[in-house]
């Protein structure tokens, strides 16, 4: 069975109904076991309305997307874990393709993905993600993995709060024929709209730049921190 971990903080406007839309993409067979909400510490009404969607388990953990998806997967009990976020809505009958791929030796996978937008640079992101290379995947995209190979790996590593989603890929695709399904999982553009399409993706560069050249994990942190997410450093 599948347990779906989606980590959260402070999505109140948008968690019950987005929830209830992931709900509707499970097949009729469902081989989802449980959807297992981890919130970071919100200080609005997350938790709350998490828990008023019929199905949904709820947990808190200490703040961090790595911290929550380790902790979500050591509360899950099904055989293969999918981590998702809360504005990506995965196709139609997913958890039956992801099951399929495991079948077919795949022991870790995700979708291909869309932007909610008609924007021609996102459009063009978007084609990037049918290729399996490993520099075009994301976070947005999913991840499923199959527990025992996410344990044999240690999971995400807890001292990248940011990029995350590209340092659990190295060890993933050492081990395993990582297979990219080739159905669209859906995510929003707030992000990109909130802080500019362009501007946004040249501050992405900056961070792949960055660990390429060798920057350590806070260093990548202090430049997300004051660039994108806008938050004062200390000197």
């Amino acid at each position: 069975m599948i347990s779906i971990i989606i980590p959260v903080y402070n999505e109140a406007e948008i968690i019950e109904a987005n929830l209830q839309q992931i709900q509707k993409k499970i097949s009729a067979s469902s081989w989802v076991g449980e959807i297992l909400v981890i919130d970071g510490g919100s200080d609005d009404h997350t938790i709350e309305k998490a828990r008023a969607v019929r199905g949904i388990q709820v947990y808190v953990s200490p703040k961090g997307r790595p911290r929550q998806m380790n902790f979500g997967a050591k509360q899950a009990t099904g055989e293969i874990l999918y981590f998702l976020h809360i504005d990506s809505f995965p196709p139609q009958n997913f958890d039956e393709m992801i099951v399929n791929s495991i079948k077919n030796g795949h022991e870790a996978g995700c979708f291909q993905m869309k932007f909610r937008s008609n924007h021609l640079w996102l459009k063009f992101i978007s084609w990037l993600t049918k290729f399996r290379a490993r520099s075009c995947r994301g976070g947005d995209q999913s991840l499923f993995v199959t527990k025992s190979l996410f344990e044999n790996i240690g999971g995400y590593d807890e001292d990248f709060l940011i990029y995350e989603d590209h340092e659990i890929l190295k060890p993933i695709y050492e081990h395993t024929r990582f297979d990219v399904i080739p159905q669209w999982i859906l995510t929003s553009a707030r992000r990109f709209e909130e802080k500019g399409i362009l501007k946004l993706q040249l501050l992405f560069w900056g961070i792949y730049f960055k660990k390429w050249l060798g920057a350590s994990s806070e260093e990548l942190y202090r430049f997300y921190e004051k660039h994108i997410n806008n938050t004062p450093t200390k000197a």
